[in-house]
């Protein structure tokens, strides 16, 4: 199967080992998939010229604070950045060209924007894949604190993040040690790709939805909850020996989840449709 172009340019950027992964190239090549036309150099300039003029706002004394209080009133007082509360689920918040234009956007992309301009003025900070709402953090050492930029930069100590949680999941949600632990970038493009994946699923846009699931597994081929969507995609399409083969796969790597009676199901269906067609 020949995959477009900017799928082909995604695959290569995510080959690479973690720490070497451009995320925003990565980020931009994700939406040229639904913008053919789009200029990635054009949005990597846009997020360099954003880093010169955060740093031409640094005080001369710039300790983690006083940094974090300059990115924040540029972000979100001088461009106006903010969290998308009234279309929360508009496909354009996942897409990072859509979010630097229009200056709206949800948690994961305005932390994206927010994580690499702060690489570019050498500022450490890391995403943290709090479950139902991404922050980032410094990652100096004695800093246990978080920055959620969906909310205007808002800084969060850990019983903050237990509420936003709470607020999330319900008074019975507790908040792990895993919560709060620095994700890969691979796992913020894995979450960016899953919310559009949810949002096609929602508007029934099956094609859009496989795209998304594909570029997951060429991060995570083993991730096993992609496998069986998209096998049981393929199999609503009558794609049967694709969904076949992706629903073996997700057993191999599954074998006693909660749903594999369900998916054997499945398979003797695809088998039998399979044969009497011999």
């Amino acid at each position: 199967m020949e995959f477009p172009v900017a799928r082909q340019q995604f695959y290569r950027e995510v080959q690479q080992p973690d720490e070497s992964v451009d995320l925003a190239k990565a980020a931009l090549y994700i939406a040229q998939e639904a913008y053919p036309e789009l200029e990635i150099k054009a949005y990597l300039k846009a997020l360099d010229t954003m880093a010169e003029e955060v740093r031409e706002r640094l005080p001369q004394e710039s300790y983690p604070l006083k940094i974090i209080a300059t990115l924040n009133r540029y972000l979100f007082e001088d461009l106006g950045f903010k969290g998308n509360t009234h279309e929360y689920y508009d496909p354009r918040n996942s897409f990072l060209n859509e979010v630097l234009e229009r200056r709206v956007g949800i948690p994961i992309t305005l932390s994206l924007i927010y994580l690499e301009v702060a690489k570019r003025i050498d500022f450490p900070m890391a995403g943290v894949g709090l479950p139902g709402h991404f922050l980032i953090r410094p990652t100096l050492e004695a800093m246990a604190i978080y920055v959620d930029p969906f909310h205007q930069g808002e800084i969060l100590f850990e019983q903050d993040c237990q509420d936003r949680l709470r607020q999330v999941y319900g008074e019975s949600a507790a908040l792990q040690p895993a919560h709060l632990e620095e994700v890969s970038k691979k796992a913020i493009l894995m979450r960016m790709l899953a919310n559009l994946k949810m949002i096609y699923l929602h508007h029934r846009d099956v094609p859009q939805a496989l795209g998304a699931i594909d570029r997951i597994l060429m991060m995570f081929p083993h991730a096993a909850s992609e496998l069986r969507d998209r096998g049981l995609l393929y199999y609503q399409q009558g794609r049967l020996t694709e969904a076949r083969r992706d629903l073996e796969h997700y057993l191999y790597e599954r074998p006693s989840g909660t749903d594999a009676f369900e998916i054997r199901q499945v398979l003797a269906q695809i088998e039998q449709v399979i044969e009497s067609g011999d």
